[in-house]
């Protein structure tokens, strides 16, 4: 891919959750995942108390709304760089729902307590007009139907008022109405003329959100990731020594993908840290580690595929120093949108590996390394162990997160780089990179603070928007 003449201009466009600077943030309502819809129409974020709020685009103004109704979907052409930017420069998100997502629970087996923070999001594809999404905490994956119900109520009651007390009033007859028998008594009275049949008529359009399956039990330890696969039937969820592979509609089997729990674990050397399905190839899927290697597996050539997968590993990776192993922990993985790059964020730089070369990535920005001699410092308060995620934008920019409330977002060839801080007035920062190869990060001023990170973030799937978790905010940044 080959850098835009062009780069785009960013600038902020909306900001949900705002906070007085001043004011404390509850831990329950830290965003913890951000995830656009497949044609970002819709923004979902879950967050740990276990709500999942959705957003909803100002392209569906004028869409019926209703039981049913067919979302008529928004196209733009691949190369309409303009159109796609005059359209993200107008498009406004507000809400359209919220519900409860995951409860506190407790394993009475393990004595555990299960969290109701969400750590994944990830949009399926819905039918009859409504959406359909799959959530999941540290144990338990839910799949929820959001749907549009119609509320109707009953009008056009037959009643017309007559002599007060009469019977004929109460039914809504007129007096001295009805067919008469041969003998001129009332045989019975006719309500023809002022009956009215009841009519049911839309009253109000609600928003309600339906949990379809559950998918329990399928995980020991804590589940860190869940893809959707591309043929739209199934998804796979991974934790710490685990892939799995379940079908949307069967929440009572699993099936073992990729098992790397050793039989002693005193023997355990790596853990899995990231899954993700191949955008087109419905068969195949990628899973990171903690040793800073990146496998690829393709389900057809074996049912197990933990021993004959791709490995993309450096060669010769740097284990110099105590901390060597921990920073070098892949954290989060993604397809490109033709399946032909793979998108590897560890603690310290973005590498960028091309699935035809499994020797060294096509390309590496640092992003952390002026967090090279802070180490020991980042080791104690922790923030050694933060997971960052990374994605793709629409037309193959790198997107990730870091500290100071940034956001980087690189140009496919690594020539420049856009910083954009979480602030409704700051200004983003353009920097040109010293090497193609390579990119280093000036060193930000100012202490590094637990709650400046910017760990969860998602890219429009088609125009230049970007929506961004800071705390228990979401700011959407539109590009010009």
């Amino acid at each position: 891919a080959l850098a835009m003449a062009n780069p785009p201009a960013w600038h902020f466009r909306q900001i949900f959750g705002e906070r007085d600077p001043s004011e404390e943030t509850a831990e329950e309502d830290l965003i913890s995942a951000v995830e656009f819809n497949e044609d970002g129409t819709y923004l979902a974020t879950g967050d740990r108390g276990g709500r999942i709020v959705i957003f909803e685009s100002s392209e569906m103004d004028g869409v019926p709304k209703g039981n049913g109704q067919t979302k008529c979907l928004p196209r733009y052409a691949n190369d309409a760089s303009d159109e796609k930017r005059s359209a993200a420069s107008k498009v406004e998100y507000r809400f359209y729902c919220e519900f409860q997502s995951h409860e506190p629970e407790f394993d009475y087996l393990k004595s555990l307590e299960i969290e109701e923070r969400i750590n994944g999001i990830r949009w399926c594809r819905g039918y009859a007009g409504s959406r359909c999404l799959l959530s999941t905490n540290d144990k338990t994956i839910k799949l929820w139907k959001v749907y549009e119900k119609t509320v109707k109520l009953v009008s056009d009651v037959s009643h017309e008022p007559g002599p007060q007390g009469s019977n004929a009033a109460i039914a809504g007859i007129a007096p001295k109405s009805g067919l008469t028998n041969t003998d001129g008594g009332t045989l019975y009275p006719t309500a023809a003329t002022v009956l009215r049949l009841p009519r049911i008529t839309p009253h109000d359009v609600i928003v309600t959100a339906m949990p379809k399956r559950v998918y329990a039990n399928g995980h020991a330890y804590h589940i860190n990731s869940i893809g959707v696969n591309c043929d739209g039937e199934s998804f796979l969820s991974a934790d710490d020594l685990r892939v799995n592979l379940w079908h949307l509609g069967a929440s009572d089997t699993c099936f073992n993908l990729v098992d790397i729990k050793p039989n002693d674990m005193e023997d355990l050397s790596e853990v899995i840290t990231a899954a993700e399905f191949h955008p087109s190839a419905c068969a195949v899927f990628g899973y990171s580690s903690s040793k800073g290697s990146v496998r690829l597996a393709d389900m057809r050539a074996r049912a197990l595929c933990d021993g004959q997968a791709k490995v993309f590993e450096e060669a010769g990776a740097s284990r110099s120093s105590f901390f060597s192993e921990v920073i070098s922990s892949v954290s989060d993985i993604k397809f490109s949108r033709d399946g032909r790059h793979i998108l590897a964020r560890d603690y310290m730089s973005l590498k960028l590996w091309d699935v035809a070369m499994e020797r060294a990535p096509v390309l590496t920005l640092d992003v952390h390394d002026f967090l090279r001699a802070k180490l020991c410092e980042l080791y104690e308060s922790d923030l050694i162990f933060d997971k960052f995620e990374c994605g793709w934008s629409g037309d193959g920019k790198l997107v990730t997160g870091s500290y100071h409330r940034r956001v980087h977002i690189f140009e496919p060839d690594g020539s420049s780089r856009t910083s954009l801080e979480a602030d409704k007035h700051a200004t983003p920062v353009v920097t040109p990179l010293r090497s193609p190869r390579r990119g280093r990060t000036p060193a930000p001023e100012g202490p590094i603070e637990p709650q400046s990170k910017i760990l969860f973030h998602s890219h429009h799937p088609h125009l230049d928007l970007l929506a961004v978790a800071a705390t228990n905010s979401l700011y959407i940044y539109a590009a010009s």
